[in-house]
């Protein structure tokens, strides 16, 4: 897999990947709009990393665009695709659903049609771990049903996944779909809590703590997230033999299909990871508690044991570390 589209190359965890693939060998097209969901300077600035060295290009598209995909499918023969643009967040959705619809469901047909008809060998996508919804069966397991999504982003998450299969099955397109657990860490997204929290407490602002502070979060650092996508890019999923259509499991399937947790297996209080922060940044926050929001769930907890098993592989940073690491490079960014 040496040349690999990412989609959403200029967001979070776009960018980590992006140079973690570049440092491994790998040529890079990144493909983002720079849209103003959130600061577009702190977009082109992680795409001004990336710029510094060789072994990667930005193509600056729309993913709903059709025309655009089809030309640059065949203009570039990737070996592999990794999606990660989307419409994110779940309180967003509350707002403007139709952008979800346009990034996650137009924009990912338009990327399943161009690793369909260019021979792409693995698609790897982004879902999330909003698809568990109202489930509360902790740790949350692959295996499990996911029928009962809680906001529109997490419905359009699902329905990635959905699509992705039917993909695999008509069109034998090997897809691999990971449920990312609360990421966070050096250039994360402004609309997050660490984010949030960071900017008000140092601004002697209030922080706004939802559910009254009941809530709990497998938090994720983005170097954990990063190396399973790459470990994960680069084995193609096979047919599981034993699969049974009488008792069809969620995680794998008859064609080359798979779906991962990829998640700390770790759930911790919010509260704590205030209080990490807050030891970081040697200031305490100012709580402003508040009632749960629309579309949140009060607990994620990530059961890893396929990517254990398959990858030999399980995230284990530390909130202390992380976080340490995201008040660092803060500082430095806003000076």
């Amino acid at each position: 897999m040496k040349k690999i589209l990412v989609t959403g190359a200029a967001g979070f965890i776009g960018a980590h990947l992006a140079r973690k693939l570049i440092a491994g060998g790998a040529e890079v097209v990144g493909v983002d709009n720079v849209n103003d969901y959130y600061d577009p300077q702190l977009k082109r600035d992680r795409m001004a990393a990336l710029a510094e060295g060789p072994g990667f290009t930005h193509v600056n598209l729309e993913l709903a665009d059709r025309k655009a995909m089809e030309n640059l499918f065949q203009k570039y023969n990737f070996d592999a695709v990794v999606n990660l643009a989307a419409q994110a967040g779940v309180r967003y959705s509350l707002i403007n659903p139709h952008s979800y619809v346009d990034t996650n469901i137009v924009g990912f047909v338009n990327i399943l049609e161009g690793c369909r008809h260019s021979g792409v060998k693995h698609l790897v996508y982004a879902s999330s771990s909003s698809v568990y919804g109202a489930n509360t069966k902790m740790p949350f397991s692959v295996h499990d049903n996911v029928d009962h999504p809680v906001s529109l982003y997490a419905a359009s998450k699902k329905a990635n996944e959905l699509m992705a299969h039917t993909y695999s099955h008509l069109f034998n397109l090997p897809t691999t779909g990971l449920r990312f657990f609360t990421v966070y860490g050096p250039w994360g997204r402004p609309d997050m809590a660490l984010f949030l929290f960071t900017r008000a407490i140092l601004e002697n602002r209030p922080i706004d703590v939802f559910n009254n502070g009941k809530m709990e979060r497998d938090f994720t650092y983005i170097d954990d997230i990063v190396e399973g996508v790459c470990r994960v890019v680069q084995r193609v999923p096979e047919s599981a033999s034993a699969w049974n259509g009488d008792a069809p499991d969620p995680a794998t399937s008859y064609c080359p299909y798979r779906v991962y947790n990829i998640g700390n297996n770790n759930k911790e209080k919010l509260l704590r990871y205030i209080e990490v922060l807050e030891d970081c940044l040697g200031r305490k926050a100012e709580k402003n508690f508040l009632p749960m929001q629309p579309g949140d769930v009060p607990a994620t907890y990530a059961n890893v044991d396929d990517l254990v098993a398959d990858f030999k592989y399980k995230p284990s940073t530390t909130l202390e570390y992380g976080i340490g690491k995201f008040v660092d490079w803060y500082k430095d960014y806003y000076k």
